[in-house]
């Protein structure tokens, strides 16, 4: 469920006319909902209440400040990848104490950054990474808390480029090796061993997968605790799937009752790391028709959005609806949806049946809050669009528009080029 809804034909955020935001903002931009976003995580987080946990919001589906800030106030914490991340994430005022730190990449001077901050945990992936975390901790003489990211090797059943707990993944350890991983850590000076982690993938559409993994993970806490490890803290990752097109995706209630069924009676906090299933219902991208082009083979609406700005379609080839931001009436044809940029690449929708709109109609592309804005980019010199926050009856400006100047910041042309 999200506040995207019509009032006579035209598409209003909550109580506030699409439209209007576009008239006075201008276009593209990204809309979220504040209603939507406080719902969706309230829908994830109020069926654990029963059992010890912290939910992480992943960071890396939408960074907007104001987006983080929000589920700060609810209580939550935030999944990282980067110092970047971090950065955000203190900036929102989130509690360290509710941060954890992921990805297989992280920089000496990123994990010198979470110890600075004192942040929960990091979520180790690799012997190396965990020796170097160790001898950074030293140097700074602090202690680093960890968890060993473990590969399950479980199929999530997704898309390839977002599957992540197969042995052939780049994420993670093996989870044949991580007793002898967890053995070497816990006698490193510097570090606390606090618990297991895991991440199998994003948009899964079943709760199996989930399950299978957990009962693996579940399997190496008593080996690890029949070895003395005390393992306090079990990371569950997130990757819950959403309504894009046609999919049925477990309710999080459903999920919930499947995880709480095989931890009852642990002494385990559970941390979950939920992005995509909070905020991807919350947010769409709205563009404006610029031309239309017809050839023998094909119906082209041009718009003013791009894969810069949304990058899924033609990197996952994802689908995203597609509605008239006011409702026309009009004849649906079947066309492709692309932007401005060079790219036979750049499109929002190919071979779609839409309506046959005409120049300066706005667009609204659906079920883009989750990687939307985070994964835009600069391409061909574009400056990156708006975002906007919708509470009520009125909307805010959460991210300006770039302008032009804000393309050249920090670059320079050397005096032997003058």
């Amino acid at each position: 469920m999200h506040h995207f809804h019509y009032v006579d034909n035209e598409l209003y955020c909550e109580d506030t006319p699409v439209q209007r935001i576009a008239q006075e903002v201008g276009t593209p931009f990204y809309l979220y909902s504040h209603a939507t976003l406080k719902m969706h995580f309230e829908a994830f987080d109020s069926p654990f209440r029963d059992v010890p946990h912290i939910t992480c919001f992943s960071m890396k589906s939408n960074s907007n400040l104001a987006v983080v800030r929000l589920f700060a106030l609810e209580g939550g914490g935030v999944d990282i990848v980067s110092g970047g991340e971090l950065y955000r994430a203190l900036k929102a005022e989130v509690d360290p104490g509710k941060i954890v730190f992921s990805g297989v990449g992280k920089r000496p001077e990123d994990l010198a950054y979470g110890l600075d901050s004192d942040i929960l945990m990091f979520n180790t992936e690799s012997s190396q990474e965990i020796e170097r975390l160790n001898s950074i901790a030293g140097e700074m003489g602090k202690k680093a808390r960890i968890a060993l990211r473990v590969n399950p090797d479980v199929d999530p059943e997704t898309h390839p480029y977002i599957s992540t707990g197969l042995r052939e993944n780049k994420f993670g350890i093996d989870i044949r090796e991580a007793p002898d991983q967890y053995a070497k850590a816990s006698k490193m000076p510097n570090l606390e061993v606090m618990g297991v982690s895991c991440h199998i993938g994003s948009q899964l559409t079943q709760v199996d997968p989930f399950v299978e993994a957990l009962r693996k993970l579940l399997s190496l806490v008593d080996k690890l605790w029949a070895m003395d490890i005390p393992i306090r803290y079990l990371d569950l990752g997130g990757g819950l799937g959403i309504t894009y097109d046609q999919e049925e995706p477990p309710h999080p209630t459903e999920y919930a009752e499947a995880i709480k069924k095989e931890v009852k009676g642990l002494d385990l906090t559970l941390i979950f790391e939920p992005g995509r299933v909070i905020t991807g219902n919350a947010g769409i991208l709205v563009t404006k028709v610029l031309y239309t082009k017809s050839t023998d083979e094909k119906n082209f609406l041009i718009v003013d959005a791009a894969m810069n700005d949304l990058i899924r379609p033609s990197l996952y080839s994802s689908y995203h609806a597609i509605q008239p931001v006011v409702k026309k009436g009009r004849r649906v044809i079947k066309a492709d949806v692309v932007g401005p940029i060079c790219e036979s690449g750049d499109f929002l929708a190919k071979d779609r049946e839409i309506d046959a709109y005409e120049p300066d109609e706005l667009m609204a592309v659906m079920s883009a809050g989750a990687y939307g804005f985070t994964m835009s980019s600069n391409y061909n010199s574009r400056p990156r669009v708006a975002e906007v926050m919708v509470r009520g009856d009125q909307y805010h400006v959460v991210r300006e528009r770039e302008r032009y100047e804000d393309l050249i910041r920090g670059e320079r042309i050397p005096d032997f080029l003058q």
